[in-house]
């Protein structure tokens, strides 16, 4: 995929843009945000992901021959969407409706420390993406909180175990970083909630619209699988808001995220965090 533009912003970090429209898009998103009146994380997330509905889903678009700043938010896959959202809140929260500062805590997020360098600066495993996050404020995650939480104690070294997978780690360099990253996460141990728990009242009582969940996937070497917030329905039931390769959009998913996660095998439950205020 061809990115549009590239540019620079004041504290010279390499962007990518996907269209000249990007940063209007971002400005007028911003705007609707602060217009809405919400000051919740929670809320502002929902109002986000409900402003991205139907947007294509589009993956590998943060890929290319050098690691750049990627702003774009009309091609979204399951991991860029969660953190587009992350940024438009917390720019919002802030109460702050430029492109550039939504461009700062879009790199804040998706960085380790914040600051990004090259591919392996990156957060690529969302165990390492909480645990850096978590370090920093910026979400607290709640998956501990829920009553009947179990833990998994996995290594995570997917990656490298695929590295003809990932083009960036045909370089030396970066394949010596991503496996030092991996080094910290051998027989890691992290909770989840089963799935065959998401129908129980105590689950729903305690989650939220506007929470961010990864799906905990038993393939060897990966922790999650696949990202999303959760919406409550009317009825009381947690639903999945996501980018979805099968539906090959933004969307809600149509079944109730206990069923739906009842028909993947693969999946054992989630991790739930929200955005820290």
């Amino acid at each position: 995929m061809a990115m549009a533009a590239t540019g620079t912003i004041a504290y010279a970090v390499p962007m990518r843009f996907h269209c000249e429209r990007d940063t209007l898009e971002v400005n007028e998103l911003l705007i609707k945000g602060k217009a809405s009146g919400l000051h919740t994380g929670n809320a502002l997330v929902t109002f986000y992901a409900e402003q991205l509905l139907d947007r294509p889903y589009v993956g590998h678009t943060l890929e290319g021959d050098e690691e750049q700043l990627t702003i774009n938010i009309d091609e979204l896959d399951c991991t860029t969407f969660v953190e587009t959202l992350y940024a438009l809140a917390r720019t919002t929260l802030e109460g702050r409706t430029s492109w550039r500062d939504y461009a700062h805590n879009l790199e804040n997020v998706r960085y380790r420390g914040g600051k990004m360098s090259d591919y392996a600066s990156r957060l690529h495993y969302i165990s390492d993406w909480l645990m850096d996050n978590r370090s920093r404020n910026n979400v607290e995650e709640v998956t501990a909180d829920v009553k009947g939480v179990r833990y998994k104690i996995k290594t995570i070294n997917y990656m490298s175990q695929h590295r003809d997978s990932y083009p960036s780690l045909a370089d030396s360099t970066q394949f010596a970083k991503v496996r030092n990253v991996e080094g910290g996460y051998v027989n890691h141990r992290y909770p989840y909630i089963r799935k065959e728990a998401l129908g129980s009242k105590d689950v729903e009582n305690a989650l939220r619209s506007g929470d961010m969940v990864g799906l905990v996937t038993t393939m060897d070497g990966l922790d999650i699988s696949h990202l999303g917030i959760l919406k409550k329905g009317d009825d009381g039931k947690l639903y999945l808001l996501d980018a979805s390769s099968v539906g090959k959009k933004v969307m809600l998913e149509p079944l109730p995220l206990a069923e739906q996660l009842r028909q993947r095998k693969s999946v054992i439950g989630i991790r739930v965090w929200r955005l820290k205020q």
